[in-house]
């Protein structure tokens, strides 16, 4: 008989989606996410040329709220990526002065919920889509926690909290006006958030008015605890699809 540690399970740390083909979907795959935002760049243009020529798939943002400001999102299914590879390509060439803004930095995972229909589009597919899209240049970027209280609620209390937000964002992405990335961020970054939230589009207006739409709902009302800062930027680079 098997005693003590031996019986001890270990957590099964996979993505699950929806049924598909008739069998359940399962994955291993995800899509990291980092924004780090720098001050004192003279020039983002060709910060956008050294990072791109360093063959890193991401964008570059110019800073809406700094004139010398910018913003790097790098992509990745390896997380090694941004230690072996992003870090030493923003300690050269244009990159070297860059001053570092550090309650701006941002580091999350793509997650599924368990019952989308399509995990791989979920995943990496349509958040890679979101942020590389040419016609989606602007963007806001923000870290929020839940409270405490949140996680208390019976779950199907839950399912609709997150659902009238989730129908904000589905209405607001059937326009064309905003389209969402969400990325869970836990134990990832200094100020122990939960999410980070990306709000992506063609023009500025509607990615605030997403942000005011969400201030009247039960979640950003009654069961949040921090919210941002927030990273407001255009698009002068993006990797191509």
């Amino acid at each position: 008989m098997k005693t003590g540690r031996a019986r001890i399970q270990p957590p099964d740390l996979s993505e699950k989606g929806g049924a598909k083909d008739g069998a359940p979907q399962r994955s291993d795959d995800r899509l990291f996410m980092q924004l780090l935002a720098f001050g004192g760049c003279a020039d983002a243009a060709a910060v956008a040329r050294h990072l791109d020529r360093a063959g890193l798939e991401g964008v570059v943002y110019e800073d809406a709220n700094d004139p010398r400001g910018v913003a790097v999102l790098s992509l990745t299914r390896t997380p090694e990526t941004f230690v072996e590879r992003v870090r030493p390509a923003l300690n050269t060439g244009p990159c070297d002065g860059l001053t570092l803004k550090p309650e701006y930095s941002m580091l999350g995972r793509t997650y599924s919920l368990g019952y989308e229909p399509d995990l791989q589009e979920t995943l990496i597919d349509r958040p890679r889509k979101t942020v590389l899209n040419p016609a989606w240049r602007w963007a806001v970027w923000y870290p929020l926690r839940r409270s405490g209280r949140f996680a208390q609620l019976p779950e199907q209390e839950q399912r609709t909290i997150l659902a009238e937000h989730g129908a904000i964002g589905m209405s607001f992405g059937a326009g064309d006006y905003a389209h969402d990335v969400r990325l869970a961020c836990h134990g990832l970054d200094r100020d122990d958030n939960d999410f980070v939230i990306g709000l992506i589009g063609k023009d500025l207006f509607p990615l605030s008015a997403v942000v005011q739409a969400m201030r009247k709902t039960q979640q950003t009302a009654l069961y949040l605890d921090r919210l941002g800062p927030f990273f407001v930027g255009r698009a002068i680079h993006q990797s191509a699809l």
